[in-house]
């Protein structure tokens, strides 16, 4: 039971420190200076961009001012890294409570078994005394039971969290998508002018 009780804490604490995670990321993020580091960007001005996504604490905008720097050598790669390197922040204490997930009811089983070899261990010197027996296999059921509790409470936040993870790709994949369209077509619109006052 000690071993579950530590498993436990350790996926409690993970949980909670998740969740302040996702609501300060929550309370961080400004729809309206990601609106305007595009606008600067369609208005041909992806320096002014990089000036105001530079210093922003919205992970969207700071993803796409890292990308908007490297636009002349390797805009791709560059969004990619950044990304990854946000979303490195989202996924952090899902393998713990994968592990605890996995683990709480192998740990329960083994308390169990563990219970239950003391209790047959008890058949051999007292078997005119059926309630110690079964007193001492119900007792030993009790680690399965809770470790099952700890693995299917964990599940539920696990799930939450996987979740805010996928939107918060998906929110970066969308907006890299967009600000590459733009930068394509800043790139056109500049092709084309130049090829104008060149003719």
């Amino acid at each position: 039971m000690w071993p579950l009780l530590l498993v436990s804490i350790a996926a409690l604490a993970t949980v909670l420190e998740r969740l302040v995670f996702l609501a300060t990321e929550q309370s961080r993020r400004n729809p309206r200076e990601l609106r305007d580091v595009f606008a600067r960007v369609e208005r041909g001005d992806p320096e002014g961009a990089v000036r105001l996504g530079r210093g922003s604490r919205d992970y969207v905008a700071r993803v796409m001012t890292a990308a908007l720097e490297e636009r002349n050598t390797s805009f791709t790669n560059a969004l990619l890294a950044a990304s990854a390197e946000e979303l490195k922040r989202f996924n952090r204490g899902l393998p713990l409570l994968d592990t605890v997930i996995t683990l709480s009811p192998l740990l329960g089983l083994l308390g169990t078994v563990v219970g239950m070899i003391h209790s047959f261990g008890l058949i051999a010197g007292e078997l005119d005394a059926p309630s110690a027996i079964t007193g001492g296999i119900a007792e030993a059921l009790i680690a399965t039971a809770f470790g099952l509790g700890i693995a299917i409470t964990a599940l539920l936040p696990f799930n939450y969290l996987n979740t805010k993870l996928e939107d918060a790709r998906r929110e970066l994949e969308v907006a890299g998508n967009r600000l590459e369209l733009l930068l394509v077509k800043h790139s056109g619109a500049q092709a084309g002018e130049e090829a104008v006052s060149v003719q």
